[in-house]
């Protein structure tokens, strides 16, 4: 099957379970779409249990999917893109310090500690695996999911300079915890190789700083670009071209795209280039294009995230290691926070339960399960996959449906 008749399929796909979620379940599109997508996967394995050719054909369909490419080389940009287009720039320059903290040492502490309880359950159910590719698991479960958070905090009424902590540091987080994960990654396929220090350092340095500097040169050359024509249907194209080139760029140079494309969208989007460079139509035009984009990239991966779980291997260990792992990685975030959280506090005058707050609306998404996906057989890339499509359906579900009502009761008259 071709490139066209995929997507064609999955848009498909997404048009009738977005439909019906309108119509009839009313969730917010992230949560309604993957909810539908699971329960129509739960019908086609019970029915091909009579008869398979339905779900043989759905199977030979989800393995035809490169998910790890489809996201992390493609849809990825242009959703953060799209999110950091849309955030609040003046309120995350207030909260800067505490967002990069939170992306940074967050995701390292997290990291270590997920790695370290995920070690111990896993002994204890007495599956033999080695520290290291358990700390690979947790670089790739500790970033929280913007894909995923930014579609339902928009519901959820959170204080806005709580909603910023939030958004901003999944927008980070995520080209952050890629780093850390190619870099363990990079360490475990030669696990008995001498670890250089200076040689991670270096591949941090370069992919995160590197990935910012692009993103701030994208930017400043959109915005020149922008102010210098006055050509709504032209300047939208420029701010695709920025997407599309600037990937390119970032993957040929070994820079991290996802933190390029947040750094640029950034740019375009704050209050002064928006003033300055754009006129009244051409803001409409540029930020109605990109919200569409965002509602059809969140509908297809919400899909194949659905789907997914048909070329799963569920042993009866790897759904008790994953549902246990659930309240571990919970609890592993809220830990990860709290130094931060109590530094900043006086200074920002933290909303009341941030903590909570934000360890309950961290959601994981489609990017924890693309780099679960690149895991080799070596790396019990079957156990891990399971383990964390457990936490993602979880995450999106069960913290999804009730991040707003966790969010007006704990952080009640906050501002």
């Amino acid at each position: 099957m071709d490139y066209y008749a995929i997507a064609s399929i999955l848009i498909v796909l997404s048009a009738l379970f977005g439909y019906i979620n309108v119509k009839l379940l009313k969730l917010p599109i992230t949560i309604g779409l993957m909810l539908i997508t699971i329960v129509f996967t739960v019908i086609v394995v019970v029915v091909g249990q009579f008869d398979d050719t339905l779900l043989l054909r759905e199977k030979a369909f989800i393995s035809q999917i490169d998910f790890e490419t489809v996201l992390l080389e493609i849809m990825l940009s242009f959703l953060l893109f799209a999110g950091a287009l849309h955030t609040n720039f003046n309120q995350l320059k207030i909260q800067r310090w505490p967002v990069l903290v939170f992306a940074t040492f967050g995701v390292l502490v997290s990291t270590f500690l997920v790695g370290i309880l995920t070690y111990y359950l896993l002994q204890f159910l007495g599956l033999e695996v080695a520290f290291i590719y358990c700390l690979l698991f947790g670089a790739l479960i500790s970033p929280t999911d913007p894909i995923a958070v930014l579609g339902i905090l928009k519901k959820a009424g959170a204080p806005k300079k709580l909603e910023t902590k939030i958004v901003g540091e999944s927008l980070f987080n995520d080209g952050v915890g890629v780093v850390v994960f190619l870099t363990i990654f990079a360490i475990a396929k030669v696990p008995d190789a001498a670890i250089e220090v200076s040689g991670i350092m270096k591949l941090f340095g370069q992919e995160v700083l590197g990935g910012i500097a692009l993103g701030l040169i994208l930017g400043y050359i959109t915005y020149k670009l922008l102010k210098s024509i006055d050509d709504y249907e032209v300047e939208v194209i420029i701010t695709i071209a920025t997407v599309m080139g600037g990937s390119l760029l970032a993957h040929h140079w070994h820079l991290s795209a996802p933190l390029a494309m947040v750094t640029a969208g950034l740019i375009v989007g704050n209050d002064t280039v928006r003033q300055t460079a754009m006129s009244e139509i051409t803001e409409t035009y540029v930020d109605k294009f990109w919200e569409l984009v965002d509602v059809l990239l969140n509908t297809v991966l919400f899909v194949m995230i659905g789907m997914e779980m048909l070329v799963l291997n569920f042993e009866l260990n790897y759904v008790v290691a994953g549902l246990i792992s659930v309240p571990l990685v919970l609890l592993s975030r809220y830990m990860s926070l709290w130094a931060p959280i109590k530094f900043f506090d006086k200074k920002l005058q933290f909303v009341k339960n941030t903590n909570l707050i934000m360890t309950w609306g961290g959601l994981r998404g489609g990017i924890s399960i693309a780099l679960a996906l690149s895991l080799t057989q070596d790396m019990h890339r079957d156990l891990f996959l399971v383990i964390t499509y457990i936490i993602v359906v979880f995450s999106i579900i069960g913290q999804g449906l009730t991040v707003e009502p966790v969010i007006r009761r704990l952080s009640k008259n906050a501002d």
